[in-house]
């Protein structure tokens, strides 16, 4: 029995259990991904009926992965599939868990009040756009949110961050910003007001077919 309710697992070298940042990394994608397609059809739709079944399968998901085992995450189990060539980087489980725990409590507040109560507002938009924020944020850039709470509360205990952040060190060369490229990623900024500004009437034209501009049918 508690080889098969634990968190983590394990390993050789590493003093407390740990998992694989790379197969959470691909389930966070997953995860965001029908997250965002969910949101975008209620927004152009105003159908709830997709985001109703991505709310009980994000909530089923994570309460596994809390309250049984990670590896029986049916997300996690796809993230491994994903990424089995790529060589594991271990990070330590408890932050992973309470990083987990506020999820779960962000998805009982939303399925409470988007599938039993059946109600929208403020404060349901607000969970979703939080959950896409630490979904992409694990996705995109490796980064757990929760995990940084974690960190705030038990500062001593933190061990295997992702990078290494977790270990005071000076950053390399290569991970070094400097003025002239923050200048450049400001002036890209300004590039898109000004093709926002200049150009939203042009875009703002509605398409025509190909071949209806190849053979001149458009103008008829």
């Amino acid at each position: 029995m508690r080889k098969i309710i634990q968190f983590g697992e394990q390993v050789d070298g590493y003093t407390i259990p740990v998992l694989n940042e790379r197969e959470i990394r691909a389930s966070a994608g997953l995860l965001f991904l029908i997250m965002f397609i969910s949101i975008l059809n209620v927004v152009f739709t105003n159908n709830f009926l997709l985001l109703k079944y991505t709310v009980v399968i994000f909530l089923t998901d994570i309460a596994i992965r809390v309250l049984i085992n990670p590896k029986f995450s049916p997300f996690l189990i796809l993230g491994r599939y994903i990424v089995r060539n790529q060589v594991p980087e271990y990070v330590g489980a408890p932050q992973k868990k309470f990083a987990w725990k506020i999820g779960l409590g962000l998805a009982i507040t939303i399925f409470i009040l988007q599938n039993i109560i059946n109600s929208f507002g403020p404060i349901t938009a607000l969970i979703c756009l939080i959950c896409l924020v630490f979904l992409f944020f694990e996705a995109a850039f490796g980064i757990c949110l929760g995990c940084k709470l974690y960190a705030r509360f038990y500062k001593d205990k933190v061990q295997y961050c992702p990078g290494e952040i977790c270990e005071v060190k000076d950053r390399q060369d290569i991970q070094k910003t400097s003025r002239l490229q923050w200048l450049i990623a400001l002036g890209f900024l300004i590039y898109i007001v000004l093709i926002v500004t200049f150009l939203h009437d042009t875009f703002n034209q509605h398409p025509s077919a190909l071949w209806d501009i190849i053979t001149g049918s458009n103008s008829m």
